[in-house]
């Protein structure tokens, strides 16, 4: 090789070392400013706690995701907007009632509050929405109220995260605007997070800005579909309730006994009248509801409506066993499904009733 050749391959060589040199030295750059950007801003953003909360309640885990969401403090303004106008539009309550509802609602607000944050993280380590069991106060109606309703008029259940679409950040406070649905209605919305700065430079969601707003805007939706439902099934409702009262009588007569025991004879007919009669007319009138078309927002109506069905019929079908058997462990099972039949009744009762009175809500669709 001339010297020449010699004296090309080698500034050829030295011209690829030099380019490889200085892309080395770019990806260092870029990674050394992307880790100093990440760990010196990113890391304390409110756009990295709100990530990071999303993260933690995909991942089921609790610990972080308190870390990221003042649970405690959220869950009790959303109470305040939730109830602050509960009995507002309530003409059949004088002044007087309504501020002694008030009152005891803000007598067991913390009850609610906490019960609301255990049932928000029983979701996220679960994976489904669960009432509250065993010996919890907020089982059943023990504190006063039902809820399983209170749930279900907080939105809760029903509101789907979309998407993170603006983050402002004003020193050691921030808004964040998220992007939500409403899944009954498919109605879309934009919820303001405020966020706090805590004392070691993490930052937390503290409650949602414009709560009252979203209810102010789900619930008229909502309460305009019941309308439609409650009003297209009317005639089915009326014509069932017509048909179990007289079944109702008919069973207060073959119930009666002096001797504090039913006899053969009242046996047979008791079963005669609930299979051939009581619990036909519950499968037919669910029948009818059935194929009544069910408007977005009235669902859940619907849903209570069927429950209530499902869990009559059993409830009648551990009786019959009972008297089949004479079976005292049928008999109280009946009247466990009893009561909770009387408790979905009770909130139909109380859902026909509110949407009534949200005739008197300003703005109503």
């Amino acid at each position: 090789m001339d010297d020449y050749t010699w004296q090309r391959k080698l500034r050829e060589r030295k011209s690829k070392s030099s380019r490889w040199q200085l892309l080395l030295f770019l990806v260092l750059a870029v990674s050394i400013g992307t880790a100093a950007w990440y760990f010196g801003f990113f890391y304390r953003s409110p756009e990295y706690a709100l990530e990071q909360a999303k993260l933690a309640w995909q991942a089921k885990d609790e610990e972080k995701f308190k870390q990221y969401v003042n649970l405690n403090l959220l869950t009790s303004r959303a109470y305040d907007d939730l109830t602050v106008d509960l009995f507002a539009y309530d003409a059949t309550l004088n002044a007087q009632s309504k501020v002694m509802f008030e009152k005891f609602y803000i007598l067991i607000k913390p009850q609610l509050s906490q019960g609301t944050e255990e049932t928000i993280l029983r979701r996220l380590t679960s994976g489904s929405w669960t009432l509250p069991e065993g010996a919890d106060i907020l089982k059943g109606r023990q504190l006063g109220i039902d809820y399983e309703r209170f749930l279900e008029r907080s939105q809760l259940r029903n509101t789907t995260f979309l998407e993170i679409t603006k983050v402002d950040r004003h020193g050691s406070t921030a808004l964040a605007e998220v992007k939500v649905r409403e899944d009954y209605t498919q109605t879309d919305f934009t919820m303001v997070l405020s966020m706090e700065k805590a004392a070691d430079g993490h930052w937390q969601v503290a409650y949602i800005k414009n709560y009252k707003e979203y209810l102010d805007t789900i619930a008229p939706l909502q309460n305009k579909d019941i309308a439609d439902y409650i009003e297209s099934t009317k005639a089915i409702v009326s014509d069932c309730n017509e048909k179990l009262r007289d079944h109702q009588i008919k069973f207060q007569s073959l119930t009666g006994t002096s001797a504090g025991k039913l006899s053969d004879y009242q046996k047979k007919n008791l079963k005669k009248l609930l299979t051939q009669e009581v619990i036909p007319t519950l499968q037919d009138r669910q029948t009818q509801l059935d194929q009544v078309p069910v408007p977005k927002g009235a669902q859940y109506l619907a849903d209570q409506r069927k429950l209530s069905t499902k869990t009559t019929i059993e409830a009648w079908e551990h009786f019959i066993k009972g008297l089949e058997n004479d079976d005292q462990t049928e008999f109280a099972a009946a009247e466990t499904l009893h009561k909770q039949e009387l408790a979905i009744d009770l909130r139909v009762d109380e859902i026909i009733h509110h949407t009534a009175l949200s005739k008197n809500i300003p703005n109503l669709p």
